[in-house]
């Protein structure tokens, strides 16, 4: 009798989540590496309703947002994910959980662009450890303009990985809050020159460039060190475009650069979303979906010489 009791509540324990819309903890989960997470304040820019369920996150604090996201971390075995926002919260992440989180400015979009000795200092003592995510798009820079430059070499100099936003937005953002912003900045090619001053420079183009399908090929295909990010375009455009513009670089040979990411701002649902958009994705061999979930990453974050 005892030994049914045990079968049965195993049983409910795992049936549970899933009937309240959660993936079942499970240790036989692969690892996860997520290259594209924010911690944003939970009034801001972003506060409102998820743009894709249009209903409002459950999390309405700051701290209920990382509650809800290490949770979700936890639930999906998502053992690193790079963290950007304010410097003080992004710091409040990796206290919480500093073997997991990877901290970064986000700059400047949201933030002036910070003091590079001051960003020395934060690199070199390890709180802070990449540097993404970079929005000059939204303030009508161009990533090869002599004002990225400091920065680049900072990056190049210390080893920083460093993510650029390229690509979307939200739809109008240029009548909103960002009125600097142009979608032609967010061509991926205008990267060139920064990455031929700096060859050494480790670099990753998120969104993948979405929707410079053939920009973001030409990239690749010229400059072998650079990689590409999948938040976002992983949950928020619609599914079918999406696996269109994944399926062609994949088969334009580049699913060994391609890695996951899920743009969690404020909706910490996203990353269940995000996880969902790759898993569906019927066209994906396993070892290519493994490559996109965690071994690109662990590649370019250099994971694996650890």
């Amino acid at each position: 009798m005892y030994r049914r009791y045990l079968i049965v509540a195993s049983l409910v324990l795992s049936i549970t989540p899933c009937l309240l819309g959660q993936a079942p903890v499970s240790e036989e989960r692969p690892p996860i590496i997520d290259m594209h997470m924010h911690a944003y304040p939970a009034e801001g820019l972003f506060s409102g309703a998820n743009p894709v369920t249009g209903e409002p996150s459950a999390a309405q604090t700051d701290e209920a947002i990382m509650q809800a996201t290490i949770e979700a971390m936890d639930r999906f075995n998502i053992v690193k994910a790079i963290v950007s926002g304010p410097l003080d919260l992004v710091q409040r992440w990796k206290s919480v959980a500093p073997s997991r989180i990877l901290a970064s400015p986000h700059f400047p979009h949201f933030a002036p662009a910070p003091d590079l000795q001051l960003l020395r200092r934060e690199y070199l003592a390890k709180r802070l450890d990449a540097m993404a995510e970079l929005t000059y798009q939204y303030v009508g820079i161009d990533p090869s303009d002599p004002q990225v430059e400091p920065y680049l070499a900072l990056a190049e100099e210390l080893d920083i990985p460093v993510g650029f936003h390229m690509g979307l937005s939200g739809p109008g953002v240029s009548y909103r809050h960002a009125p600097k912003y142009r979608a032609s900045i967010g061509n991926p090619l205008l990267l060139e020159e920064a990455l031929l001053r700096h060859p050494n420079l480790r670099v990753y183009v998120m969104h993948a460039g979405w929707p410079f399908l053939d920009e973001m090929k030409a990239l690749l295909w010229a400059h072998p060190q650079v990689y590409a990010g999948l938040g976002v375009i992983n949950w928020a455009i619609p599914r079918e475009e999406f696996h269109d513009y994944l399926r062609q670089l994949v088969r334009a040979g580049f699913g060994k650069r391609l890695m996951f990411g899920s743009d969690q701002m404020v909706w910490p649902e996203a990353i269940e979303m995000a996880i969902e958009g790759i898993e569906s994705a019927a066209f994906l061999t396993q070892e290519q979906k493994r490559d996109i979930f965690y071994h690109n990453a662990a590649r370019f974050l250099r994971l694996e010489e650890e």
